[in-house]
This record gives structure tokens, sequence and C-alpha cells, in this order.
């Protein structure tokens, strides 16, 4: 994708990373809860919270959020997508760098609400 180097955090990421604009990338989760479970991140890694974003940033990460979600639903046929962001280490993010999960949800999968605590176990594991 780039000849960049991305960090999520301290981690590198550019082999996950398939989307990229001028202040934020999508990557591939390493651990996905569903197949087609992916993050959004700001490129800039001491983004801890969705609040330290500069205005040119958010907007472009929403933008990013909304493409990167009508990627996903398209792809694999979503009928609906979690969208979820742990916005620091009280709300369960394990990673101190901001990133909105995207997750693909179909009728009937069963998971209903435990998507949340299936998010939390994974974070954990980090």
């Amino acid at each position: 994708m780039t000849s960049q180097e991305i960090y999520f955090y301290r981690f590198l990421v550019s082999k996950q990373v398939f989307y990229k604009s001028r202040y934020t990338y999508a990557l591939v989760n390493l651990k996905p809860l569903v197949p087609g479970h992916v993050l959004v991140v700001p490129l800039r890694t001491n983004v801890l919270r969705f609040g330290d974003l500069s205005p040119e940033e958010s907007v472009d990460y929403m933008h990013t959020l909304q493409l990167i979600h009508k990627f996903i639903q398209k792809v694999y046929k979503a009928d609906s997508l979690n969208l979820a962001i742990q916005d620091g280490p009280e709300s369960g993010q394990s990673v101190p760098h901001l990133h909105t999960h995207i997750i693909p949800r179909h009728k009937g999968d069963g998971y209903g609400d435990s998507i949340h605590t299936m998010l939390e176990s994974k974070d954990l594991e980090r």
C-alpha cells in the first residue's frame, strides 16, 4: 500500500494498512471479532483521545470512517455495523492511540450486545 512506515501506537502496522488519507488510515485487524473487523486510526501516534485531533484531522477522520463504513458494508454484505471508540483508559482503551473499530453485523449473527464484551476482552489480549 505504502512505502511509508505506519505505526499504531508503537506497533509497526504498514503491512496491515489498506487505506491511507492525509491524516488517517484503515487497517485489517489481526485479531478480528468477525470477518471484516477493521480499525480506523489517525496517523499521528500521539493522539490518545478523540478530542486530541486537530480540526483538519477530525474532518479527515470522519470522512475516512464514512468511506470505510460504506466499503465494509458493501464487501461483507453487512445488515448493520458497530462503530466503537474506547476513548481513554477508563473506557477500556488498552492501546493509547485513538482508534475506531468498524465491525460488520448480520441479521441473526447471535452476538447481540455481547460484541462489546468480546471487543473489551480482545483489547486486553494485546
